[in-house]
């Protein structure tokens, strides 16, 4: 299995290959000129791995949420390479690679709340449980202010269940112990930029929250991880189908009296 990943949803310009579970990857910080580095990146990738673009199997891009420009950029710049060498294209969420890049640093990890900044003061966010070592998600994602952030039901009655147990407050997650089914369960970490973008959500979340990473974004190895198994099953689109994901339907104008920062 060969797999070409890209991603430029945030500042972190990033490549990867995929060639039956090893990734090779390359990741660039960039505030602006992303357009003029992804391809750079990844003939990088392709000349480390020793493997000719001819022989890839598809192509995986994170298709957003994240900035507009960026998550057009990898759409089209996917479209124009899976036209020319007549690849099947996998698009893959940016919330859902962000909280695979999390759920790989510690096996104990089994869910995640994922929150990246929108600008327009509100936020994507999403939530996700491992399945099978994969984020997998937990219901829909979302565009909202950051006051209406919130974590599934089922994970709050955990999170209360496994405080109590512990004879702690119900409202908060025990400290940390050994890694039985309900303290696993109880476990909910936090990632993204949202959370340092926004203290106000970070100081309403900190108490049900394990720990909370803002400082990790998405990548391009993690888009290829979650683009195997879509590959495998059979779970592709074609060329033209390599579109955005925005969320938000209003791409141009902000919210009145808002500023577009």
């Amino acid at each position: 299995m060969k797999i070409l990943a890209l991603d430029t949803a945030t500042e972190n310009c990033s490549a990867a290959l995929l060639i039956d579970g090893e990734i090779t990857s390359r990741e660039r910080l960039l505030e602006r000129g992303q357009a003029g580095q992804i391809l750079t990146l990844v003939d990088e990738v392709l000349t480390a791995a020793g493997t000719p673009l001819g022989t890839l199997e598809a192509i995986a891009f994170g298709r957003g949420p994240g900035g507009f420009t960026g998550v057009r950029l990898a759409a089209g710049v996917t479209q124009g390479l899976a036209f020319a060498l007549g690849l099947p294209v996998i698009p893959v969420s940016n919330l859902r690679a962000l909280a695979q890049r999390l759920l790989a640093t510690d096996g104990l990890i089994e869910r995640v709340i994922v929150c990246t900044d929108a600008r327009m003061r509100e936020v994507y966010w999403g939530c996700f449980e491992r399945r099978d070592g994969l984020a997998a998600p937990v219901g829909d994602e979302q565009l909202s202010a950051p006051s209406r952030v919130r974590l599934p039901e089922g994970w709050i009655r955990s999170i209360q269940a496994q405080g109590r147990a512990a004879g702690g407050s119900p409202q908060q997650p025990s400290p940390a112990r050994g890694p039985g089914d309900a303290d696993r369960a109880a476990r909910v970490f936090g990632a993204g930029p949202g959370f340092a973008a926004y203290p106000e959500l970070a100081a309403a979340m900190t108490p049900l929250l394990r720990d909370l990473r803002s400082d990790l974004l998405p990548r391009a190895s993690e888009i290829a991880v979650l683009a195997a198994p879509e590959l495998a099953a059979g779970r592709i689109l074609s060329a033209e189908q390599a579109l955005p994901i925005y969320l938000r339907n209003d791409v141009v104008r902000p919210a009145a009296g808002q500023s577009s920062k």
